[in-house]
């Protein structure tokens, strides 16, 4: 963290901000930490424009640090019928409590509960960041040779139900 006080804000994603949103998932420190296969520029925009921002359950925001855009953060309903969170921040912004701030703001918005998490379980800085917020572990999956952590916000639904 530099000291200086930094505006950290959520908007509605706007078709221009997807380029921006390209170029962070293609960062290779951010696949490495994440284990998220980056998909080609056509693929990405295709999957935004048609799957993301048009889903009727996802709520989906553009992260804005000092007016540019930083990142995004993004809720949506799995097949299996549970609710999860994700979000991506390029690199520059990193380390600097953007991330923190921004899971703050959007679980003022996002009200579903429980709410779940599953970032590659070596992203320890991601981890960290839903812990802080109070989210647990409750579980782990496995893709090929990689384990990500399963984590919940708020109570887990009663069994049988």
């Amino acid at each position: 963290m530099t000291g200086e006080p930094i505006d950290v804000r959520l908007r509605e994603v706007r078709d221009d901000d997807l380029l921006v949103l390209h170029a962070y998932e293609n960062d290779p420190e951010a696949v490495r930490r994440s284990r998220f296969t980056p998909r080609p520029l056509d693929a990405f925009l295709e999957h935004w424009r048609e799957r993301i921002l048009r889903a009727p359950d996802s709520l989906v925001r553009a992260v804005t640090v000092d007016g540019e855009v930083a990142g995004s953060v993004v809720s949506w309903t799995a097949q299996d019928g549970r609710r999860f969170v994700g979000y991506w921040l390029g690199r520059r912004y990193w380390a600097r409590g953007v991330g923190t701030r921004v899971l703050g703001l959007f679980l003022e918005l996002e009200r579903v509960r429980p709410l779940y998490a599953d970032p590659f379980s070596g992203n320890t800085a991601s981890v960290r960041l839903l812990e802080r917020h109070g989210f647990e572990r409750v579980g782990t999956d496995r893709e090929g040779d990689d384990e990500y952590a399963v984590l919940a916000l708020g109570p887990a639904p009663a069994e049988g139900r």
